[in-house]
């Protein structure tokens, strides 16, 4: 696909109050389509800062200073929730999340370029870079990308930095869509756009955020600490507004949840913990924490995670034989593997547990699905020719 000419992008506007957003929102919900990015301080709180939006259509590039004295950012959430205009981001997770913080909802319709990306051939990792140099002939100035956008006035550096990220974005997203509807594609995205659509995706649940933690045990008993540990060290860490990692590290938290101590001085003997901590009222919440986790009845324990020690494996070998054959069904079909199938879903084929694998459904399954069945089955197996792998039926 031939890359479009150097475009003439709009002069980027820098917008610092609410009527000057309010009018811009009201031309954006006009266009088919809005490029949207944002950049956000999130290195010391739990919860992102958001610090600058910016948005791109046709005749419009808006940088919108969301620390402005007095800004009310409504009229974005109004855009945001306007069916008619597709709302296109790359790399969207986090943005979303911002979002769906701020205003309760997921913007929609949405398109994100990285996913598209994926579905059009363009590996596992596409970055922006990448995409904007390949698809649209531009250059992204990557000297701002870690700069301090709390701190005002926003240089004119700066503020060309973020004009550019939605600028050239419009030229990518046309160009992925061009590509992904002359190879027939856009459902496959659109797949992938409902996990993104979903608010749930953006919702840490604190009694789940010990699976994040992969301990390495069978015992019920511990895992149930692990999980109480977790789940509080979460809601902590959002109730006083900073990183997990900073109020509790990961391998200090595992430590504690091995040796339960009832005591401050207990605690204060794991790695990490100072007296001034475990004496204080955020050791005092832990221990009493502790104290629940260890007064849980059987019944109430977590069941055994899949991948710890102790747990059911699959065959290596298959793994294996099911990992090549699906780098050689996306080598065919120009499409990421990451995107197809994970490493989780090649282990519950290999020991045949097929329900809820996403590579069984839709157009994972005919990618790849279907013969991962056959080849696990023993109704296919690989072969090479002229230099590929191939199925070779049995």
């Amino acid at each position: 696909m031939s890359r479009p000419a150097r475009p003439s992008f709009p002069t980027p506007v820098l917008i610092e109050t609410t009527e000057a957003l309010a009018a811009l929102c009201a031309r954006l919900r006009t266009e088919e389509f809005v490029t949207v990015d944002t950049e956000f301080m999130r290195e010391r709180t739990y919860w992102p800062e958001l610090c600058v939006v910016q948005l791109a259509g046709t005749g419009d590039v808006a940088v919108v200073d969301a620390l402005a004295e007095g800004i009310d950012l409504a009229p974005l959430g109004e855009l945001f929730a306007d069916p008619a205009v597709l709302k296109v981001f790359h790399a969207a997770r986090q943005d979303i999340e911002i979002f769906v913080l701020r205003y309760g909802a997921v913007p929609t319709p949405l398109f994100d370029t990285q996913v598209a990306a994926m579905v059009a051939g363009f590996g596992d990792q596409a970055g922006y870079d990448t995409l904007v140099q390949t698809l649209a002939g531009g250059q992204i100035d990557k000297a701002h990308r870690f700069s301090d956008w709390a701190a005002r006035p926003l240089s004119p550096a700066q503020l060309a930095y973020a004009a550019a990220d939605v600028t050239w974005l419009r030229i990518v997203y046309e160009q992925l869509r061009d590509r992904l509807a002359r190879d027939h594609r856009l459902e496959w995205v659109g797949e992938e756009m409902a996990v993104l659509a979903d608010p749930a995706t953006y919702r840490a649940e604190p009694e789940d955020m010990w699976l994040r933690l992969r301990p390495r045990s069978t015992n019920r008993r511990y895992l149930g600490m692990v999980r109480a540990l977790a789940a509080w060290r979460e809601r902590e860490a959002q109730r006083i507004n900073i990183p997990r990692q900073r109020l509790l590290k990961d391998e200090t938290l595992l430590e504690i949840a091995a040796s339960a101590p009832e005591t401050p001085e207990g605690l204060a003997r794991a790695r990490g913990i100072s007296k001034g901590f475990a004496e204080g009222r955020t050791g005092v919440a832990l221990l009493e924490a502790i104290a629940n986790a260890r007064a849980l009845p059987e019944d109430a324990l977590p069941v055994v995670p899949r991948g710890t020690e102790g747990a059911a494996r699959p065959s290596p070998a298959l793994v294996a034989l099911l990992k090549v054959l699906l780098a050689a069904k996306c080598e065919q079909h120009h499409v990421a593997p990451r995107l197809v199938a994970v490493s989780e879903d090649l282990d519950r084929l290999a020991q045949g547990e097929d329900a809820g694998v996403p590579a069984l459904h839709g157009w994972r399954r005919e990618v790849f699905g279907a013969d991962a069945l056959a080849l696990r089955d023993g109704r296919t197996a690989l072969g090479v020719a002229g230099r590929q792998v191939r199925l070779i039926p049995v």
